[in-house]
């Protein structure tokens, strides 16, 4: 009777080491197919803010530019106006502190500055995962196919038969744990890839809109695109707000 080859059988035949590689294999797919269908939907849900911040300098007043944002605690853009109008009513109404020494400028852009790199810390959670899968997943995949074929060898020396017929079946079956491998670390790297490029998209629009917002909070004005103050669309500046 012909065997069988194929996934089925190198689990039903292979040894503790050809198991322990598939098992891996197998959780390092659930996890990087994990964070990338979790990044992608955050990637969604902030570009979705993005589109919605211009919307804030069209408003008659900061209260109303803050309900255009929204009320989602996760909106970094949110988050970039509150932390700006903090610093500013913090630098305004406090007296000696070591911050003191530096002008609201410096102190605005210091507390916008350690939101942006909260909000990266928080982009770039989880791709850690998909960078190691993606390069490493292949050399274990193909670890599994060298300890297949060594023991395939191994089996068919002991058995005094190498005609070709009884060489292809184990060394083709030893070889599906490298197809393994790339099928892990394929959908890795590009999702790897693809999350850096929306991440940096993101991180470059909040950083233009942080701009904005220090430029509002220290000057009353937005700063137009040619870098001149523009009075256009612009919030008043309301204590209190």
């Amino acid at each position: 009777m012909e065997s069988q080859f194929g996934i089925a059988h190198v689990w039903t035949q292979g040894d503790f080491v050809t198991r322990a590689v598939a098992i891996i294999l197998l959780a390092m797919s659930v996890a990087s197919w994990l964070v990338i269908v979790i990044k992608a939907l955050d990637l969604v849900k902030f570009k979705k803010f993005a589109n919605r911040s211009q919307d804030f300098w069209h408003s008659a007043d900061l209260a109303s530019g803050l309900e255009k944002l929204g009320n989602n605690k996760v909106n970094p853009f949110l988050h970039m106006v509150l932390e700006g109008r903090e610093a500013t009513a913090h630098h305004r109404k406090t007296s000696a502190h070591l911050h003191d020494t530096l002008d609201i400028s410096d102190w605005v852009t210091r507390c916008l500055r350690n939101g942006i790199s909260e909000f990266t810390a928080r982009l770039q959670s989880g791709l850690a995962i998909l960078a190691s899968v993606g390069s490493t997943a292949p050399f274990i995949g193909l670890f599994g196919t060298v300890w297949g074929i060594y023991h395939a060898l191994v089996a068919i020396g002991m058995s005094g038969q190498s005609s070709i017929d009884k060489v292809a079946g184990p060394i083709g079956e030893a070889l599906i744990m490298t197809a393994l491998g790339l099928a892990v670390a394929i959908p890795a790297v590009l999702g790897y890839n693809a999350l850096v490029r929306g991440n940096k998209g993101i991180l470059n629009t909040l950083n233009s809109f942080a701009h904005d917002v220090h430029a509002y909070f220290v000057t009353g004005a937005r700063v137009s695109v040619d870098g001149q103050s523009s009075g256009n669309n612009v919030l008043p500046l309301k204590k209190g707000a």
